[in-house]
């Protein structure tokens, strides 16, 4: 699994942030997340439009990771 880990912020308060993570499948390598990061990032945001995006990483998840 490949993890999309992303920053989102409040748009009428900025200061308030919090971590979100999609799960890829395996088959893809982190240069392959990055390149389809934009288009899931959007999606989300469409479904979440009081949230902004701020930062987002692919990595791969880690074994004792409790948010996702």
């Amino acid at each position: 699994m490949i993890e999309l880990v992303f920053t989102v912020c409040v748009l009428a308060q900025p200061a308030t942030c919090k971590d979100e993570h999609l799960l890829f499948d395996s088959d893809r390598s982190l240069r392959q997340c990055m390149m389809s990061a934009q288009t899931a990032l959007a999606r989300w945001g469409a479904q979440h439009p009081e949230w902004f995006v701020q930062r987002w990483q692919c990595r791969y998840p880690k074994k004792d990771d409790k948010d996702i």
